[in-house]
């Protein structure tokens, strides 16, 4: 089969590699119908992802049919179509019992990796270093599905795949996002980060019902999107951010602040943005968190920030002073998709959302290098990659 492989620092290459086979009664094969670029990617691709081996197959958004299923998998049959959670999770350890399927203690074969780098071992995941399971990834024409009578969910109504794909990922993180804010009604929600996820969350605050919510980023078209959404914007080019929320809410600061951003933000200030480009570079921090500290002194006392943005490993100069006197909460996690694909789905079918709206490019899994290269570089306004097989 053909596959998108990490072959070095910022190179992606679409090689000829094995079909996957079944290695483990609750497995499962699915073809790949449709995959999708992700921005939690991106470090990976960069080299800022330490256990990433050349030939590794990328890509922990995809959806699909199943080929075959192992002896222990009861509740799918071949040529089911199903969305696969990016979290490998066994259903049956205390984190997955708990709902915490994002931490599970059993789908993470090198356990020990991680254990050394963060104390415990997250989940398994498709298509993200050896450090998280060695798993290949969805940017396939195949993928094995482990614990699959845990994972997938069934689709089984005649929604496209664009409508459903995204239940993989970042649907779920955005409304994760928003849901530990524990949003009152009458609030107002500030968003670092107006790509995908960031969208989801403004739309997801809306959801769950805020009044309010504002999106913070620098590129127009991003932002466009995210007043479609709902948001009221802000360019952090053109305005002092914690200055405009501080008018904007009365002095206050927003109630609620999601970090959609992640390790690699960026300032427009060169000189603070040089800092951590430079210690990231030399490998010294492996977090810009500047979007994280940003939305710690923006929020009002009392509130909540909640960190969906993905982030690696150490970071400087967090505010923890400003974090603990003034009574916040700091909520974070990969998100628990299992948890959320059932209600998310229902939404969709009810007409609530229309994830596909975040789609802004569509090509074959050939041409995936260059979609990476479109999404990395923010040109062409590029939104979201879906790749089909």
């Amino acid at each position: 089969m053909r596959a998108n492989c990490w072959m070095g620092r910022d190179t992606l290459e679409v090689l000829e590699v094995p079909d996957p086979r079944i290695l483990n009664s609750r497995d499962a094969i699915v073809r790949v119908t449709s995959t999708a670029i992700c921005g939690s990617d991106l470090p990976l691709v960069g080299g800022h992802v330490p256990t990433v081996k050349k030939g590794d197959i990328l890509g922990h958004e995809f959806m699909g049919e199943v080929v075959e299923v192992g002896p222990g998998v009861s509740n799918l049959s071949v040529g089911d179509r199903v969305v696969v959670p990016f979290p490998i999770a066994c259903g049956a350890c205390f984190a997955c019992q708990e709902g915490l399927y994002s931490v599970c203690e059993n789908s993470n074969p090198n356990a020990g990796m991680a254990e050394k780098f963060m104390g415990h071992s997250p989940a398994g995941v498709f298509g993200y270093s050896h450090m998280l399971g060695g798993y290949a990834g969805g940017q396939a024409e195949y993928a094995r599905v482990p614990f699959a009578d845990v994972g997938p969910i069934k689709i089984e109504d005649d929604l496209p795949d664009e409508k459903v794909l995204f239940l993989s990922d970042i649907l779920p993180t955005g409304y994760m996002g928003a849901e530990m804010c524990d949003i009152k009604p009458g609030q107002t929600v500030a968003v670092w980060g107006a790509g995908p996820v960031g969208q989801f969350a403004v739309a997801s605050a809306y959801m769950l019902g805020a009044e309010r919510v504002i999106c913070i980023d620098r590129f127009q078209y991003r932002l466009n999107h995210a007043q479609r959404a709902g948001a009221q914007t802000l360019n952090y080019e053109e305005v002092d951010v914690l200055d405009a929320l501080r008018d904007m809410t009365g002095g206050h600061g927003p109630d609620a602040c999601i970090d959609a951003v992640g390790m690699e933000g960026h300032h427009p200030i060169p000189a603070v943005y040089a800092y951590d480009r430079v210690k990231q570079a030399i490998r010294s921090e492996t977090e810009r968190a500047y979007a994280l500290r940003e939305a710690i002194l923006s929020c009002r006392n009392g509130g909540v920030v909640s960190v969906i943005g993905v982030y690696t490993g150490m970071l400087d100069k967090f505010p923890m002073g400003s974090l603990m006197n003034r009574s916040l909460t700091l909520r974070t996690g990969q998100c628990h998709v299992q948890r959320y694909m059932k209600p998310l789905l229902e939404r969709i079918r009810r007409g609530d959302i229309d994830p596909s709206f975040v789609i802004s490019h569509r090509m074959p899994l050939r041409e995936a290098p260059h979609g990476f290269e479109l999404f990395k570089n923010k040109q062409d306004e590029c939104n979201k990659v879906v790749l089909t097989p």
